[in-house]
């Protein structure tokens, strides 16, 4: 079992960062830490990824360059760092984990509950 719990989201202004958190508890050791987003009235969108063996990242096109994920194993926690933010980023955040790397929602095999960023204009 894994359980995932986010952290850090808020409101802040286009051009703004802010940094969430994703604390793991559980069999974790041998997960990809995965960020998703989903927008009002939209789909469920990969954002980053992150393999806790190796420490492969991975990025969708919309936030690359902008978005950085990192892992610390002392405290079984991954973080996400945005930067830049952009109205279009608004949404909730969600941590998820499975095994391998994977770009689609429905793969994943647990979640956390989200937290919500709003970027104003």
């Amino acid at each position: 079992q894994v359980q995932l719990a986010e952290s850090g989201g808020g409101l802040v202004q286009a051009g703004g960062s802010l940094r969430l958190s994703c604390a793991a508890s559980g069999r974790t050791l041998s997960y990809t830490i995965h960020w998703f987003r989903q927008a009002p009235g939209k789909e469920r969108e990969f954002v980053a990824a992150i393999s806790w063996t190796d420490r492969r990242t991975y990025y969708a096109d919309s936030v690359k360059g902008r978005f950085t994920i990192s892992g610390d194993n002392s405290k079984n926690t991954v973080s996400l760092q945005m930067n830049s933010l952009k109205p279009e980023d608004t949404a909730v955040y969600y941590c998820a984990a499975r095994l391998n790397y994977r770009m689609n929602a429905p793969s994943m095999e647990y979640w956390g509950k989200g937290t919500l960023v709003t970027v104003s204009s």
